[in-house]
């Protein structure tokens, strides 16, 4: 390499490590840092195709990090309780019931919450006697079609005078209801939470204290939720993606398939014990 690419190389080298550095001092973790970087590398590989200058030098000089954050989800009996209990509903204020019935839904369809804040009435469609959802995504353009079961379209009917299908309550709001709810549901088993910073994890405290279960929920978790329930439920991988909008081959799609087959794993294990007895018996036949 001629000296004075090297010489180059070694600046944006030095930026990048005293950027990232800067981030770190900050309090930013892994995720943030390389989402940075991720932007940084859009904008270079952007001026390369587009204006014909070789930025490759720089683009190599910032090497994007990652953190695997644990995805957290309510299972299916998490979901019964807040769409079927009717005494922990007359327990909760009209706020909170509002925003039980948003929780409910988005924990069924899935949608991105920009979307499921949009609903409108044209979004529903009565057909041979089933209810759809068509929606096409704001941020993707994916259509999805979605056949809703008769407690989600109860939901719907008690809006229906609004002029949109669901409350709409702001991302932050949302986010607050939504913990006081689980909290008011006791869900409130300590879990903890770890971030990472250069690769090292590190246990995030609140006020002093462990997370609990209700403090880590958001309206990202009605996503998560919906499409982690529909893998473990047995829905192939196909059609599951049909419906959340992810394209082939999404590392954040996989990243729900390899969740679920922790719940996968459970009901092999219990294949292999069945099979593994009565092997037993036939040998001490």
């Amino acid at each position: 390499m001629k000296p004075m690419l090297l010489a180059e190389q070694k600046r944006w080298k030095k930026f990048s490590v005293n950027y990232a550095t800067y981030l770190y001092s900050r309090g930013c973790h892994d995720n943030y840092v390389g989402t940075h970087f991720k932007v940084i590398k859009v904008f270079l590989n952007y001026i390369s195709l587009q204006k014909r200058l070789n930025c490759e030098i720089i683009i190599n000089s910032f090497n994007t990090i990652s953190e695997n954050i644990p995805i957290l989800v309510l299972d299916k009996e998490h979901i019964a309780f807040l769409a079927g209990n009717k005494s922990f509903e007359i327990s909760l204020s009209e706020r909170l019931q509002r925003t039980k019935d948003i929780f409910v839904v988005g924990c069924y369809v899935g949608l991105r919450f920009g979307d499921l804040m949009k609903l409108k009435k044209t979004n529903l469609e009565f057909v041979s006697g089933n209810h759809y959802l068509r929606v096409v995504s704001n941020k993707t353009g994916t259509e999805t079609t979605i056949k809703l079961p008769v407690y989600i379209v109860a939901i719907f009917e008690k809006y229906k005078k609004l002029k949109f299908m669901l409350p709409v309550l702001s991302n932050g709001q949302l986010n607050k209801n939504i913990k006081l709810l689980c909290e008011k549901a006791g869900w409130t088993g300590v879990v903890g939470k770890q971030r990472s910073q250069l690769g090292i994890k590190k246990t995030i405290l609140k006020n002093g204290k462990a997370y609990r279960f209700c403090d880590l929920i958001t309206t990202h978790t009605m996503r998560r939720t919906a499409i982690t329930n529909l893998l473990i439920l047995g829905m192939p991988e196909l059609l599951v993606r049909q419906i959340s909008g992810h394209s082939p081959g999404s590392k954040a799609f996989y990243r729900y398939v390899t969740f679920a087959q922790s719940y996968v794993d459970i009901a092999i294990d219990k294949v292999h014990l069945a099979m593994n007895e009565l092997i037993s018996k036939e040998k001490n036949q």
